[in-house]
């Protein structure tokens, strides 16, 4: 999905790639939802969805514009302190415990991203791919709420209900602009469009349907195995190379991660971190 939508962001932009791809995913997922009979959400439920929506409009958009501007692999490696972010958030919205092995796995996330933003800042500056890296961080921390949000969703809705709701509430926060920013694509766009919609509707509902079932820092590892494939799509379809930079920068924030994900460390609530 991220090899898709990279390809039509460099084609049509990030924010009307994002507009049409999900006003093409509403009415598949909208027959799902009609299919199985579902009531319309209860308002603390709905208000999860539109908190949703807000999260998948501003990161999504950061991250579709930051691989326009940087190598895939690279773009993924950055993205991947969204999940020390959601540790964090899961502390202070779920009551899920973390500890001194979480501030280590920070620290190691942090020197993971310095090295990737170290890589971008010897020799001659590139400040478009600086400028792709700073909104994929933005878009990363911006996601790592959303993933807590995603886990307290899959408490209170089913996959389905997740997944239509996502695409009705992005597509409102994203509305306002679209008069001007997303004018209707070409002919020859619309099957890339409705691909990224089917990739990204089938990733949303698996989510779903697995955080209803898993504490978060137990999902959380998953993620990581998108370095890979960010590796070969990137390689594969648009020529970029993979460097010992991103691969060593990559290294240290999916360490890091691991450190925090499978920490069985039950320091005190007094002992841990303020947020």
């Amino acid at each position: 999905m991220d090899a898709v939508m990279k390809g039509l962001s460099l084609l049509i932009g990030a924010y009307c790639a994002m507009v049409w791809r999900v006003t093409a995913a509403l009415p598949m997922t909208g027959i799902l939802l009609l299919a199985r009979g579902a009531a319309w959400p209860a308002r603390p439920v709905m208000i999860l969805h539109v908190k949703r929506g807000a999260v998948t409009a501003i990161s999504a958009i950061g991250y579709f514009y930051g691989l326009t501007k940087l190598p895939m692999a690279e773009g993924i490696a950055l993205s991947f302190i969204s999940p020390l972010v959601a540790l964090y958030c899961s502390s202070v919205l779920l009551g899920e415990k973390i500890g001194m092995h979480t501030i280590l796995a920070s620290l190691l996330g942090l020197a993971g991203v310095g090295v990737l933003i170290a890589g971008r800042l010897t020799g001659s500056v590139d400040r478009a791919a600086v400028g792709g890296g700073l909104a994929i961080l933005g878009a990363a921390t911006v996601y790592g709420y959303g993933l807590t949000l995603l886990r307290r969703q899959a408490q209170a809705a089913g996959p389905v209900e997740i997944t239509f709701f996502q695409n009705a509430t992005t597509l409102l926060w994203l509305l306002p602009l679209a008069p001007w920013l997303a004018p209707f694509p070409a002919l020859s766009h619309w099957p890339m469009i409705v691909l990224g919609a089917v990739l990204a509707q089938a990733s949303v509902f698996l989510l779903a349907w697995a955080y209803g079932r898993a504490e978060a820092k137990t999902l959380i590892p998953v993620e990581y195995t998108a370095f890979v494939w960010s590796a070969i799509f990137g390689a594969l379809i648009f020529g970029e190379a993979l460097t010992t930079t991103v691969l060593a920068g990559a290294a240290l924030i999916v360490t890091g991660c691991l450190i925090a994900a499978f920490s069985k460390a039950a320091e005190p609530m007094a002992a841990e971190v303020s947020l």
